[in-house]
């Protein structure tokens, strides 16, 4: 098998790992793509980020713990980390019908993201909630707040503190969030 044939197979292999659902949340932890793929990984997927760029389309990484990585992450590192699938240039609001969501659900989600960043990160759900009954009907706030924590968008642990899960650091441009809600 030549080298390129066999980079063209495992580029297609990463790009099934990632754009296929296979646990509760979609994405591929690194160790599994190392297992699939081997310790190459992280150029593999540089190659195919490149591919998925003309889709609008990228490759992002999301550290579990939350914490930003070090401008070279280690491969360890890259082992724990989830990588996932997602639009690069965000979508148009006349797109957002197609999700399945309507706008109002947006506007609260944003709401819910913001209100948690401006609280460094932890807010307690009843606060949370508050807000978003003073923007929406009371019956939806806390019907959406239950859709974002089912989505992955927002957790909440034991104390009913509120926090950014996985999908919005995965999903979320958080500066450019804030940064478009400074303008306003």
């Amino acid at each position: 098998m030549t080298r390129k044939a066999y980079y063209a197979r495992k580029i297609k292999k990463a790009a099934q790992l990632l754009l296929y659902k296979r646990h509760m949340k979609p994405g591929v932890k690194g160790w599994e793509l190392k297992n699939a793929l081997g310790s190459d990984y992280p150029k593999i997927l540089k190659v195919l980020d490149d591919h998925l760029e003309k889709l609008d389309l990228q490759i992002k990484t999301v550290y579990e713990d939350g914490q930003a990585p070090s401008e070279n992450p280690t491969l360890e590192e890259l082992n724990k980390a989830r990588f996932y699938v997602t639009v690069k240039g965000g979508f148009q609001t006349k797109d957002a019908r197609t999700m399945g969501w309507r706008i109002d659900d947006i506007a609260g989600l944003a709401t819910t993201i913001s209100y948690i960043i401006s609280k460094k990160g932890k807010a307690p759900r009843d606060e949370v909630e508050d807000l978003l009954k003073s923007k929406l009907p009371g019956w939806r706030a806390e019907m959406n707040l239950n859709r974002y924590i089912k989505s992955g968008y927002i957790g909440e642990d034991e104390h009913n503190q509120l926090y950014l899960d996985w999908r919005t650091r995965a999903e979320v441009d958080q500066k450019e969030l804030v940064d478009l809600l400074l303008l306003k």
